[in-house]
């Protein structure tokens, strides 16, 4: 390998030890059904995974196949997503549902390209439920994957590019149990910020998440809680709610309106 003087062996046995003494247990793990690892995916984005473990379960509970999530109600599917955040990804999983159910029979695509091509999956998450569901060997990064690799190839090195480290991946990549060397991974990365500095800091995609309070996202939230949970709803009822002031309201208005997660009719506001 190259940017450090770590061999390929030498590297691996050290990612696979502290796996074995130390890897973390999630319930997506103990599964290969394609439709809970996608839903585990998606929901595991930009959430941090002990948060994601209730709300998989729940959901699966209700929608355990594409075939169920593709027809319900959004105003449910955002309901049930409430407390996670970035709530697009919820109704872009109803799509994807819905596009594997017309595209693919019902059945989740073991194809990255195919994977890749559902509404809001993108090439990290096609890639991923390739490896995990599949058992493909697919190379991919990931917040914690990438500080792996920065920490043990990249030392004290600023503005990295994940190109520089995508030939890395790919080189160290146990290609015959590919799960668990990115689950291997991804603790270990998961391990190292809480003993030193993130080293995902010295990326060049590195973007310190912004304040939650008072911000767009806060609002967009409040605002498909409260519709989902309470039904259609003007304006001022919606202030009254949420507890925001109106510009910020309205804005977050007109940005879910854009998005189609949000509908207006009469002055009145429920979800699509």
């Amino acid at each position: 390998m190259t940017a450090g003087s770590v061999s390929v062996d030498v590297f691996r046995r050290t990612i696979l030890d502290h796996y074995r003494d130390s890897g973390r247990a999630f319930p997506w793990r103990e599964t290969t059904d394609p439709w809970a690892i996608l839903v585990s995916e998606v929901m595991l984005q930009q959430t941090q995974t002990e948060r994601v473990v209730p709300y998989w379960t729940r959901w699966l509970s209700l929608w355990p196949t594409p075939d169920a999530l593709a027809v319900a109600p959004l105003e449910a599917v955002l309901r049930e997503w409430s407390g996670l955040g970035y709530n697009r990804r919820a109704r872009f999983l109803r799509d994807a549902a819905a596009a594997i159910v017309a595209r693919h029979g019902g059945t989740v695509p073991d194809d990255p390209e195919l994977l890749d091509a559902l509404p809001g999956i993108g090439p990290y998450t096609a890639r991923a439920v390739a490896t995990f569901a599949f058992g493909r060997p697919e190379v991919f990064i990931e917040t914690n994957i990438r500080a792996v690799f920065l920490h043990f190839f990249f030392p004290g090195a600023e503005g990295v590019s994940d190109a520089e480290l995508l030939p890395l991946i790919e080189r160290a990549l146990d290609r015959t149990d590919p799960r668990r060397w990115y689950w291997a991974l991804m603790d270990y990365g998961s391990a190292l910020k809480r003993v030193t500095v993130n080293p995902s800091r010295r990326s060049a995609h590195y973007a310190k998440q912004s304040r939650f309070e008072g911000s767009p996202r806060q609002a967009r939230g409040a605002v498909l809680r409260t519709l989902s949970s309470k039904g259609a709803a003007d304006l001022s009822s919606l202030m009254n709610e949420t507890g925001i002031e109106e510009p910020r309201l309205a804005a977050a208005l007109e940005s879910l309106g854009k998005e189609g997660l949000v509908a207006e009719s009469g002055g009145r506001y429920r979800i699509s």
